[in-house]
């Protein structure tokens, strides 16, 4: 193979996984982020009024001065996360780039992530990010290796064009997931309209989940007349094929009266068949309903299980009600 055919087909693959990373899951996103976040808040930097805080600072930034890599590279975290210092990502890349040309694989990282976050005054820039993060997990960093399996999978996917094609010929998978690509923006422009129109299609052929997101949009009246009635009809359909979302979103009517008579142990019932499949949402819900005897017997100990169960997913509201009561 020529050097030129090489180079093409590396720099294909680059784009390819770059695009990937682009339409990784937010929760994911928040949870890398997070994860960031912490390891920037365990570094030695104070508030700035705090005369150890200066002298940490001093230290790193001599380390740094010194060519020592992995000061270079904790100095860039304190820079990019204001930590210690004023808030400055063009010092933060600086340090950054000095580390990576000795080689530092936590530096690369961090350029990748800084690249692939496009905050801080940091442009994002998808293809750069995935060359850094390449040449971190090269040599064997795992946060890097990790990010970029999660792109290689998700370049495996097919191009919304192709979902598209595929969609058009009647697959309901593929008529899903292009209403739910209308429905956020992600991939197609957003359409509340054109998102009805799929998962209408893939509904009718029986998707569950099309099922569920086509009686949200009766529900709330997005891209059709609101229709409660048509909105508990498309629950029930989802929820009895087995669907997580569907038996939450079925639950939650029952509780509330939207469309059905008030029934809390019905409510109780749907969400549990939900919780116990990983539904968060369904698994705080019930837990509430533990906590307040709704629907169930009042039970403490269960309620405080299932808002664990959803906080560790991460939904902040569950996270709120342990910490009320006490856990």
């Amino acid at each position: 193979m020529s050097k030129t055919n090489h180079t093409s087909r590396t720099t294909t693959r680059i784009r390819l996984l770059a695009c990937a990373l682009t339409f990784l899951s937010t929760p994911y996103l928040s949870a890398l982020a997070a994860q960031e976040n912490a390891d920037a808040a365990a570094q030695p930097a104070p508030s700035k009024s705090s005369s150890k805080a200066a002298t940490d600072i001093a230290t790193l930034r001599q380390k740094a001065e010194q060519g020592d890599a992995d000061a270079q590279t904790d100095l860039g975290w304190a820079y990019y996360y204001g930590r210690g210092v004023a808030m400055d990502s063009t010092e933060a890349m600086k340090w950054w780039h000095k580390a990576v040309e000795q080689g530092g694989a936590k530096a690369q990282y961090a350029l990748g992530f800084a690249y692939f976050q496009g905050i801080h005054g940091v442009t994002k820039d998808p293809v750069e990010a995935v060359k850094w993060l390449r040449k971190a997990a090269d040599q064997g960093y795992a946060k890097a290796q990790d990010l970029l399996k999660r792109t290689n999978a998700a370049a495996a996917q097919p191009t919304p064009s192709e979902l598209r094609a595929k969609a058009e010929k009647g697959d309901a998978e593929a008529q899903y997931k292009i209403g739910r690509m209308y429905d956020s923006g992600n991939g197609m422009p957003k359409s509340e309209a054109e998102a009805l129109k799929w998962y209408r299609k893939s509904a009718d052929q029986g998707n569950a989940t099309a099922q569920g997101f086509l009686g949200l949009a009766y529900a709330n009246g997005r891209g059709v007349t609101k229709n409660v009635s048509e909105a508990i009809k498309w629950y029930r359909k989802s929820a009895e094929q087995g669907d997580s979302f569907g038996q939450s979103l079925l639950g939650g009517a029952y509780a509330d009266g939207q469309g059905v008579t008030k029934d809390l142990a019905e409510a109780a019932k749907w969400y549990r068949k939900a919780a116990e499949q990983g539904n968060a949402t369904a698994q705080f819900h019930l837990g509430r309903a533990y906590a307040l005897g709704q629907g169930v017997k009042q039970d403490v100990t269960e309620a405080v299980k299932w808002y664990r169960k959803a906080a560790d997913k991460g939904d902040p509201v569950a996270k709120k009600a342990l910490e009320q009561l006490g856990q």
